[in-house]
């Protein structure tokens, strides 16, 4: 189920477009299982995720000093938190077509911030969230720990370009263990609008993911790849 969170920064348009890169596998099992997988907090490559800035760990230090619980509940709490990174942009994206597919065979799914926010009510046991990224500079900024979000909602101003929006939800207390992540249940007909496919992908794999997508029963846009566009001379 989504809720809607009055603390959490998101785009007032749900026409906004967001994007999400990824490779075929991880396409047909969205697909084929109508769950969205998302990762544990703690497991992503960015060492910083879900912590606080020097500031905030500071004052946060401070706090803990008569309740030594208190810091260890928010270094614990990384684990409880799952989440699903989409990409904001009114086009595609040269770069994150490097950074998240390979071998030239993957895809981008385009969405909406209204259609991501309606696919995820189809969720029962897990309630989610969604909100836009801050982009900070850690050593002197300060982040807030009056929502026990904001830590998965801020990072290092060397990941701006990602322009991020998360699905992020909270398994505390629902007493779950996350190992890698934990897949929710999708509305995969809300949830994307069109598919982009490799734009240097051969002719083969294009008519492969077109069958593919039929033969399971649904039937998506698939657009060809602005990038893939023929020079004009």
């Amino acid at each position: 189920m989504y809720i809607n969170n009055p603390n959490i920064k998101l785009p007032s348009n749900p026409d906004t477009i967001v994007w999400k890169y990824l490779d075929l596998s991880k396409f047909l099992e969205l697909l084929l299982s109508r769950q969205l997988f998302m990762s544990r907090s703690d497991k992503f490559e960015d060492q910083y995720e879900g912590t606080f800035s020097e500031p905030t760990y500071d004052e946060i230090k401070r706090l803990s000093t008569d309740n030594p619980d208190f810091l260890k509940y928010y270094k614990t709490h990384r684990e409880k938190v799952a989440i699903s990174s989409w990409h904001i942009n009114e086009y595609e994206s040269f770069a994150m077509w490097q950074i998240f597919t390979q071998n030239s065979e993957g895809l981008a799914i385009q969405s909406t911030i209204g259609r991501l926010q309606k696919a995820v009510a189809t969720e029962s046991i897990y309630k989610q969230y969604i909100g836009e990224v801050n982009y900070i500079d850690y050593k002197k900024e300060y982040i807030p720990f009056d929502d026990m979000f904001f830590p998965f909602l801020f990072k290092r101003k060397s990941f701006q370009y990602e322009r991020e929006v998360r699905i992020i939800t909270d398994v505390t207390q629902n007493n779950s263990v996350l190992n890698d992540g934990l897949k929710i249940n999708v509305d995969i007909e809300q949830l994307i609008e069109k598919i982009y496919i490799h734009p240097k992908s051969e002719n083969w794999y294009k008519n492969l993911v077109i069958q593919l997508v039929q033969k399971l029963g649904f039937h998506f846009t698939i657009e060809k790849s602005d990038l893939e566009s023929d020079i004009l001379i």
